[in-house]
């Protein structure tokens, strides 16, 4: 308190002048309708700078909360899509061992689950991705991955908690595609060398294909729905010694920012692979 006090007392002046500074301020603009005018401006345009500033600083912690919510939201739309769901050929069904959508008769083929990248590689010649969801949130080996804006690679390990992915950025990742404009179908694969594109194989020279076209999942992969975003061409390699085209896509998916991705089940995959398996073994 006291050197408060000796404080007061050896600025008195200033502080007193100070003030009368203000309070001659608070008069001048009061009850002076063109410096109350000027003075309101400048007060709004700092008022309206610091809102701004302040705004953006708060954006900017919220940003979790906000990415967590966006997945959450887009889990629950992924669930809604219509493409989750089948209508059987057949007008008479002894068994029905999938959940009904509707009164219309379709059943749910694929469930979305969220899930959160907490590990993440992609200058190797093999790269892996980790999710916080394991057996114990449903998740199982051979699930597609799919990120926000397009296909990511696939489940290939599970613990309780935790799930291991192969990424698209992968020497033995495979994925059935098709070109969006014509349905001519080939394999995407990566060749190892840059995280910036993955190659499609066997595409036919007489299938017409321009730089920017979209690759979507085809018909035939049991990981993923058709007509998921894989990528677009970048470029056209013209392999003169076949009759193939090998194209250069740029992938949809940003593996460099990825922070949450959905797991995709296909529910009637294991009826699927057991009988081609057998079809195989009978061979």
């Amino acid at each position: 308190m006291r050197n408060i006090f000796l404080f007061i007392r050896r600025y008195f002046n200033f502080i007193f002048f100070v003030l009368v500074q203000a309070l001659s301020l608070t008069f001048l603009f009061r009850y002076n309708k063109f410096h109350e005018a000027a003075f309101m401006k400048v007060a709004n345009e700092g008022t309206g700078w610091f809102n701004t500033k302040y705004d953006r600083v708060e954006t900017y912690f919220n940003l979790k909360k906000t990415n967590e919510e966006l997945a959450n939201q887009n889990l629950i739309l992924q669930n809604e899509l219509k493409s989750n769901f089948f209508s059987p050929d057949s007008t008479s069904r002894l068994i029905k061992d999938t959940i009904p959508y509707d009164t219309l008769g379709h059943y749910r083929q694929y469930l979305w689950r969220s899930a959160k990248v907490v590990n993440n590689s992609i200058g190797l010649q093999n790269n892996y991705i980790t999710l916080h969801r394991g057996e114990l949130q449903g998740i199982k080996m051979d699930m597609g991955v799919v990120s926000a804006t397009g296909i990511v690679g696939r489940v290939i390990n599970v613990s309780e908690n935790y799930a291991v992915v192969m990424s698209l950025l992968h020497r033995q990742s495979s994925v059935s595609a098709k070109i969006k404009k014509t349905g001519e179908v080939g394999t995407v694969q990566w060749d190892g060398e840059s995280p910036s594109y993955v190659n499609m194989t066997n595409v036919p020279k007489s299938v017409s294909i321009t730089k920017g076209d979209t690759i979507v999942t085809s018909q035939y992969s049991y990981l993923y729905p058709q007509g998921v975003m894989i990528g677009t061409v970048l470029e056209i390699v013209n392999d003169k010694a076949s009759n193939f085209y090998t194209l250069r896509l740029k992938p949809a998916t940003d593996f460099y920012k990825l922070e949450y991705v959905m797991v995709v089940e296909n529910t009637q995959k294991d009826e699927q692979k057991k009988l081609e398996e057998a079809a195989k073994t009978n061979q």
